[in-house]
């Protein structure tokens, strides 16, 4: 049966989610294409407050890797966007040209921050926080500025004044209403939280009406309607969104506030339909992550022709955590005249709470300082709780619930992902799981928001007793228990030779995902280099397509130049390549190496072979480069041969698989001109020897390197050099840079096993094993025109690294 052409316009939480439910449904029913305005895969938009706060980091709140959309077989256009939808003949266009056919189209294209039609609302440093380009641009205007503003009391208001705290920045929050959060909170919790977060560093400028942003090309302040005025070097406006409609109604779908849909998600043309910030249901436009994943589901199980009631609309929840302060609200926040009220208040404790009941059932609550109950009242309000039995629940101590334990199975625990209790439960005994990473895989909860982590671990610690370990070793990913060095061991002592036999003799929990194939290919392929087949789908995208996406959706080539190093005929070479193909962009990279940047994705063969030069792995988990200065041959300073130094190191270890990327460098005197101090291994030249340093990183976590040893003559510096990367090869997590991998056995350690010149022989053994394989995939198929057009057939979908 052929598949149906399935289009997702927008990349984000509530399409992709949409995706994820249809391919539980029916995995092989679609052919599916998704069209993303932003050049990343699908992140967690929610947690974007914890990364300017410093809590987390970007990588960490991707929800699906590159690797997920190949592997479920899902064409994604990163940083593509559809311009036109023509829905008499069911296509859409985009920015790149694209026309996409298409039996089934979804609308998910989600919001656009509201920015004030103020005068100088064009000025630089003015922005919205909505996605990560905006988190990025905050970050670095911290490191110039010292002044903020944020317009804006709500949620993310809040939320963004933390963050631009911690990088540092004094910060002023205007709000024209006269407490915060005044959608979600009244004015008691409100003014709480404002007094807290005070105490913290932020002031408030409430019942203020910004009238006009100061400054020529560059903000330097705001001005009131009340003619008062405050000095700011950057705006960031946080004053609500509006769903984006725009393309939906040129295309002449019915709009209103929204793309209006119905129970089914069905907007007024067939096989069209909208999820998200974008819909309208009802005549409620929802921003919350909970109501759009519900919507997610209903959409999947129509498409898949799975019988359901359809969306009747969602009771709101909303949760802050900023440093500390806990505040929760759902439903009714505000009671009428004939509401009954349950109302607790410690000044002491700063505990805050309030119970709205309406015609005799709970409408809504306010919680503030403790919300650990801000689940059971959601569901207590989804179900009409009575207040009598409200009362009997709190009032009976046998019935009150006083653990998640004691929870009955239907009880809500993430309300982002609609997780109950009894679901959770039944996933730790029937998959095994025993920590909140695999509960978070297997069953979502915690996925969102992570506010209901501590209720996850505190479910384990009920479920599984004493056996349950609050701190549990570092498992490599959410498939297995197994910890990294458990794996190793296993596939050394079972004589385990594929990745599929690892699963299967190890009790892997799913298929494999982007974390674990990829390890598990690196480590089949370093414990036995002659037996083991490279299993190049299990790759990261990247890796075999020897080229990264670019924010444009272009690409970027990089040709391997030993030790910086190169001829007048391979300049001609990428002279012409770049002529010929029109590449956008040539760049002389940080690793000195020329950069093709511009790159199209149909050209990227043909460029490849018309090179006929060695792939500079720009993008491997293998080395990179070998950095050189010129060295004694022409530098008056210079005391050894760094380039030849360098161009011998780089042509004996390219093309060797290591846990992460790896970089070295030669300086051929301390003025380390190559920057050698800040590479995994650096070499710097001294009177009649070489230092060898290690552990560098010259990336966001900034590392010195420490020197290791000291060597009079090249060949033992080689030796050393083997030696280091095959003990950091057979011990390194996977992705574990060596700058962490120093750290975490301690530098003394790797010395006194490098002492040892038995031990140097057998590592330098298995490296010369490892070597003894290495081959350049490229040259080989560039070689054979037909294997480097089934290299390209394989890969479906590009991957960005770091």
């Amino acid at each position: 049966m052929k598949k149906k052409k399935l289009v997702l316009m927008g990349n984000g939480m509530a399409g992709i989610r949409t995706l994820e439910e249809i391919l539980k449904l029916n995995p092989d029913g679609f052919d599916i294409t998704v069209f993303g305005s932003e050049p990343y895969p699908n992140y967690n938009r929610i947690q974007l407050s914890k990364v300017l706060q410093g809590d987390t980091t970007l990588r960490d709140i991707t929800l699906n890797e590159w690797q997920w959309y190949e592997d479920n077989n899902i064409r994604l256009y990163p940083g593509e966007t559809v311009t036109s939808i023509n829905k008499d003949k069911q296509i859409v266009y985009t920015d790149k040209g694209k026309a996409q056919p298409f039996d089934k189209l979804i609308i998910a294209t989600g919001s656009n921050p509201f920015m004030l039609p103020l005068p100088g609302v064009e000025k630089e440093g003015v922005i919205a926080f909505r996605n990560i380009k905006d988190t990025e641009t905050i970050v670095e205007y911290a490191k110039k500025y010292k002044k903020a503003a944020v317009i804006g009391g709500g949620l993310l208001g809040l939320e963004a004044a933390r963050g631009l705290l911690n990088l540092g920045m004094q910060v002023d929050v205007i709000h024209i209403h006269d407490f915060l959060m005044e959608r979600q909170l009244d004015r008691t919790a409100g003014k709480l939280l404002q007094a807290e977060l005070e105490l913290q560093g932020m002031n408030f400028l409430l019942q203020k009406s910004t009238i006009e942003i100061l400054g020529k090309k560059q903000v330097t302040g705001l001005r009131f309607k009340d003619g008062s005025r405050i000095k700011a070097d950057l705006v960031v406006m946080a004053v609500g969104i509006k769903p984006n409609v725009a393309i939906a109604k040129e295309a002449g779908i019915p709009v209103s506030r929204g793309i209006l849909v119905n129970d089914y998600l069905e907007t007024g043309i067939p096989n069209i339909y909208a999820v998200g910030e974008c819909a309208e249901h009802r005549g409620m436009v929802y921003g919350l992550v909970a109501p759009l994943y519900q919507q997610g589901e209903i959409l999947a199980k129509h498409l898949c022709g799975v019988e359901t009631e359809g969306y009747k609309g969602s009771v709101l929840s909303t949760q802050l955590k900023v440093s500390g302060v806990d505040v929760f609200s759902t439903g009714k926040i505000i009671e009428e005249e004939n509401s009954k009220v349950s109302k607790m208040h410690d000044d002491l404790r700063g505990l805050y709470q309030k119970i709205i009941f309406e015609k005799g059932k709970m409408a809504g609550a306010v919680l503030y300082g403790n919300t650990k109950d801000g689940n059971k009242l959601l569901n207590y309000i989804k179900k009409g709780t009575t207040i009598e039995e409200y009362l009997e629940a709190t009032q009976n101590p046998e019935k009150e619930i006083n653990s998640v334990g004691d929870m009955p199975d239907e009880e809500m625990i993430c309300g982002c992902n609609g997780i109950t209790k009894g679901a959770i439960v039944e996933a730790i005994h029937t998959q095994g799981l025993t920590t909140v990473e695999q509960v978070k895989g297997c069953t979502n909860a915690s996925r969102s928001c992570g506010g209901c982590k501590s209720l996850v671990s505190e479910l384990l610690q009920c479920t599984l007793g004493d056996s349950y370990d609050v701190n549990p070793k570092e498992a490599i990913c959410s498939c297995t228990t197994l910890s990294r060095d458990e794996v190793v061991q296993e596939i050394r002592s079972k004589g385990l030779t594929h990745i599929r036999e690892v699963m299967n003799v190890l009790g892997w929990k799913t298929d494999g995902c982007s974390k674990c194939k990829p390890a598990l290919n690196y480590y089949l392929g370093m414990i036995a280099p002659l037996k083991y087949k490279d299993e190049k789908e299990a790759r990261f995208v990247n890796e075999r397509l020897h080229a990264n996406i670019q924010k444009d959706g272009t690409y970027s080539v990089v040709p391997r130049m030993y030790g910086g190093v190169t001829t007048s005929e391979a300049l001609r070479k990428i002279a012409d390549v770049a002529d010929k193909y029109q590449v956008g962009t040539i760049k002389v990279t940080g690793g000195q190496r020329i950069d093709l940047l511009g790159v199209k994705k149909d050209d990227l063969p043909k460029i490849w072979a018309e090179l006929d030069m060695p792939s500079g792995s720009a993008y491997a988990k293998g080395l990179r480069t070998v950095k050189t200065c010129v060295g004694e041959s022409y530098c008056r300073f210079g005391t050894q041969d760094s380039m030849g130094m360098g161009i011998k190191l780089e042509k004996k270890f390219e093309g060797l698989n290591t846990p992460h990327k790896f970089k070295m460098a030669v300086s051929a005197c301390p003025r380390n001109c190559a920057e050698s101090g800040i590479k995994d291994v650096g070499i710097v030249g001294v009177d009649g020897a070489w230092e060898m340093y290690v552990g560098g990183n010259g990336g966001t976590h900034l590392r010195q390197g420490d020197l290791l040893f000291k060597f009079k003559s090249e060949e033992e510096l080689i030796e050393m050099i083997g030696a280091f990367l095959q003990y950091y090869r057979e011990t390194a997590n996977y992705l574990e840079r060596t700058s962490a991998w120093v750290d975490r056995l301690g530098l003394d350690h790797i010395k006194e096993v490098l002492s040892v010149e038995s031990m140097v022989k057998s590592l330098n053994a298995r490296m010369e094993e490892a070597l003894s394989i290495v081959q350049d995939p490229w040259q080989e198929a560039i070689n054979n025109k037909t294997l480097l057009k089934d290299l390209y057939q394989t890969v479906k979908v590009p991957t960005k690294v770091e």
